[in-house]
């Protein structure tokens, strides 16, 4: 597919105002869903939809690393294309291809926890988490990261840095965790997948280091209330949003505790999974 062709151009101009509640800065994917629901809504008036779901999250991605001039992965805009409700998606980020994972239990909500801080790393420490990650995999002589195992990693330690260690450690755990997460919906182990999302803080946080107080203490504090199965960071880091699963029935209990420890003012959402960017019909 030729990116640059994706929408053929046959719009007339026009005036446009953007709504949106989604945080901006906040790590929930505000800059995929913009670039999903321009390129929706661009493909509405051109009155085409030649394009598979794949193709615009990618066009969308390209964008980003072209205009925006940021090397973000895939993961955000192919959500705000292909979810689903009721599901989670799966991405195989080798082969571009996703699968849903159903997690559709009334009694479970998702609650995000904006930290309202938002420190200025977060735009030069993703590309430097990028790049040090590609030295780890040039070290062991592998084409991608994905291809090396955590015990090649270790058998390698040597060849790198102590940090470049890490921050390889942190991306081969996670694959690890992510298919232990996905076996875990599938089996309705909620306690299991409540535990892959703390070790998977704790690994952003400790190895990859894009962590920051406030969601650290988010995380902790959260997890002290019953009902509650697990916690992490979400975005890319060093501020923004916490999200967290649990029981519906202790909502309310979890906010107000966390309002209350919580050394900053945070902001609360609710949310189940939800379908992707699709044409509306306005009354």
């Amino acid at each position: 597919m030729n990116f640059s062709t994706a929408l053929t151009g046959n719009v007339n101009s026009f005036d446009a105002v953007i709504a949106s509640a989604v945080p901006l800065g906040g790590g929930l994917s505000s800059s995929a869903s913009l670039e999903v629901a321009v390129y929706t809504f661009l493909e509405s008036l051109e009155g085409s939809t030649v394009h598979t779901l794949k193709d615009k999250a990618l066009a969308c991605q390209l964008a980003e690393h072209r205009y925006a001039g940021m090397p973000c992965g895939i993961m955000d805009q192919f959500i705000s294309f292909m979810a689903k409700e009721g599901h989670a998606l799966k991405l195989d980020c080798r082969t571009m291809e996703g699968s849903l994972v159903p997690i559709n239990d009334p009694e479970l909500i998702f609650l995000i926890i904006n930290s309202n801080v938002r420190h200025e790393l977060s735009s030069s420490e993703y590309p430097l988490r990028r790049s040090q990650c590609e030295t780890a995999t040039a070290a062991m002589g592998k084409a991608k990261l994905r291809d090396v195992t955590l015990t090649e990693l270790k058998a390698n330690q040597d060849k790198m840095s102590d940090v470049v260690f890490r921050r390889a450690h942190h991306v081969i755990t996670e694959n690890l965790r992510c298919e232990e997460a996905a076996a875990a919906l599938e089996n309705h182990d909620y306690v299991k997948f409540g535990k892959m999302m703390v070790e998977s803080h704790n690994s952003l946080r400790d190895d990859y280091e894009v962590s920051c107080t406030e969601l650290d203490q988010l995380v902790e504090v959260t997890l002290q209330v019953n009902g509650v199965y697990g916690s992490r960071m979400t975005g890319g880091g060093f501020g923004g949003c916490t999200v967290t699963l649990l029981k519906a029935t202790v909502v309310q209990e979890a906010i107000t505790h966390i309002a209350t420890k919580y050394n900053g003012k945070a902001t609360f959402y609710t949310c189940t999974p939800a379908g992707g960017a699709r044409e509306l019909e306005l009354a």
